[in-house]
């Protein structure tokens, strides 16, 4: 089993599926974990959301990890997208039954989704390359072809205002995850302030980078604009090195609720770098 807290240093031992899907469930735990996180729930409150709690998460985060342990397996059977993709479908249908009808984590069901199944490849394979390599160099044209979807807020936002998407970040390799969150993960902790203003610290480089469709679905233009330059002006400030980060990024995420604005790609991409920081750190 993981332990109750993931030290980036500790050693991995050689993971089978099971770890690999109970990696993946931790990691969104400590998203969940990590405050203050503009706009975004977590165990000290709900931001921007009416909805949804950090213990409805949690339970989300714990029905999802067998699905994660069965998309690591698929992977190290070599499935192609259609084995993952029906996978995902499935999680998702549990996810929502756990959960009331609440869209939880659709959109880490499909990305870490791939990673476990990226992780479960390589350890089958003995492959030496990064996961979003795997993930675009297996799964990335599929991913491009296969069938989009037509109902969620992250699809209608990026229809209508051209954005990527989760899609397009996975079939290239997932460069949120590697050029961005990663960096600013080391750059935190090198702040010698501790994991959670690491992650702090790296959620605020993914709002101030990332065209998340969520922030496009919730503010349109202007809000995914202020919502990148109030993460922007966080880290130009010395983020989480400031002496006063907390009370600032308190400020921050209390400036999101008030306009109702959720980065929840960027959620979604923290988990994701947690457990690619955690994986290839010690592989």
């Amino acid at each position: 089993m993981i332990a109750a807290t993931l030290h980036h240093s500790a050693p991995l031992p050689n993971l089978g599926s099971e770890e690999i899907g109970s990696l993946a469930a931790r990691c969104l735990r400590l998203e969940v974990e990590t405050y203050p996180k503009p706009g975004l729930v977590s165990h000290i409150d709900n931001g921007a959301h009416r909805d949804m709690n950090a213990a409805l998460l949690i339970r989300s985060a714990e029905t999802l990890a067998p699905f994660f342990t069965d998309l690591a397996a698929a992977g190290a059977a070599g499935a192609g997208m259609d084995r993952l993709r029906a996978i995902g479908i499935a999680a998702e249908q549990a996810m929502l039954t756990a959960t009331g009808g609440v869209n939880t984590h659709r959109g880490a069901i499909f990305g870490l989704g791939l990673l476990a199944a990226a992780a479960g490849f390589r350890q089958a394979y003995g492959i030496r390359r990064a996961l979003g390599a795997i993930i675009a160099e297996r799964w990335g044209p599929a991913i491009l072809s296969g069938p989009a979807s037509l109902h969620s807020h992250g699809a209608n936002a990026a229809r209508r205002y051209g954005a990527g998407g989760a899609r397009a970040e996975a079939a290239q390799g997932l460069p949120s995850v590697y050029e961005i969150a990663l960096p600013a993960l080391r750059t935190g902790r090198a702040a010698a302030c501790g994991e959670e203003a690491a992650r702090v610290h790296a959620c605020m480089a993914l709002i101030a980078s990332v065209e998340d469709t969520n922030l496009l679905h919730r503010g349109g233009v202007e809000g995914l604009t202020f919502a990148q330059a109030q993460a922007a002006t966080f880290l130009r400030e010395g983020g989480v090195a400031h002496t006063d980060w907390q009370v600032r990024a308190a400020s921050i995420h209390q400036a999101f609720t008030a306009r109702n604005l959720s980065p929840g790609g960027c959620a979604d991409l923290l988990a994701m770098a947690l457990f690619v920081d955690r994986w290839e750190t010690s592989c």
